[in-house]
């Protein structure tokens, strides 16, 4: 049984070592029908074996996150343009010395809003905090997606309280790397927005949601949507910033329309504070 194991393991590594070699060497991947299929790019990649990259954006980081003991998280969404207090005030004065007005309003606009930054920072920590010393089954992590922003400042939270953190980002032109807080075992790209969504919710306890732009609102609504519809267990969704949701989203219009019920509006809570947020959590799963 060893040496038939031994032998497998020396294929893997010798396919492996020639994909290494072509990149390193900058040659290129042209078809070739003697690679072996799973270590040939150009054929995992053609439109016929999708199904099959689906698949591995499923299994990989499920299997990572087995093997790392994550089982339940707490997500956070959030704005990926905001910055801390200190990043914010700086880009206002980059901005104010450009003399750009265009650039001043905006640079002022994320300075307004760095507060919700380090909120999203001290929610992470409360959460990795509460989490030392707790049985694996018990423990709760921060799950982001991984990038700037409110995301950064969840994981850097939960890095500043000890803890291990997930990030699920998403292949896009404007972000390339993974903010520097995310566990790097636990630092997962993908190329499907439907694959990461997915994750986001397989071991979710909660959502916290602060607030942000389109990919937010998108995140946000799929969630409301499973747990509405029951496709998903209910779990405390939280809207992070009051006044902001409030403005941005006039829920009463949808009752009066007839779209929702008006207990609909029950699956989520407003909050303005972390440790009120952490507090509807506990509240919830009375930990």
């Amino acid at each position: 049984m060893a040496s038939t194991r031994n032998i497998h393991d020396r294929r893997l590594a010798d396919a492996w070592a020639t994909l290494h070699a072509h990149s390193t060497e900058g040659l290129p991947l042209d078809p070739d029908a003697s690679r072996l299929a799973f270590a040939d790019p150009e054929f995992l990649l053609r439109r016929e074996t999708r199904g099959i990259r689906f698949q591995l954006e499923l299994l990989k980081p499920d299997l990572e996150q087995q093997a790392m003991g994550i089982e339940n998280t707490i997500v956070v969404f959030g704005s990926a343009r905001f910055r801390s207090d200190e990043e914010a005030a700086a880009m206002v004065v980059a901005a104010q010395a450009s003399g750009d007005e265009a650039q001043i309003r905006r640079a002022r606009a994320l300075a307004r809003n760095s507060h919700y930054y380090e909120k999203a920072r001290a929610f992470g920590k409360l959460v990795a905090q509460y989490s030392q010393g707790k049985e694996p089954r018990d423990m709760l992590f921060i799950c982001t997606g991984g990038g700037p922003g409110i995301m950064q400042g969840a994981n850097r939270g939960a890095h500043e309280g000890d803890g291990i953190s997930v990030g699920l980002a998403i292949a896009l032109p404007m972000e390339e790397a993974a903010n520097p807080y995310v566990t790097p075992a636990l630092s997962f790209k993908f190329h499907y927005f439907a694959l990461r969504k997915m994750h986001f919710m397989m071991r979710a306890k909660a959502l916290v949601a602060f607030p942000g732009g389109f990919g937010t609102l998108d995140e946000l609504f799929e969630v409301i949507t499973l747990v509405q519809t029951r496709k998903a267990k209910q779990v405390p969704i939280v809207l992070f910033g009051t006044d902001y949701w409030k403005r941005l989203i006039n829920f009463d219009v949808l009752i009066e329309e007839g779209v929702i019920s008006e207990a609909d509006l029950e699956l989520f809570r407003y909050c303005d504070d972390p440790a009120e947020a952490w507090e509807m959590i506990k509240e919830f799963y009375r930990l």
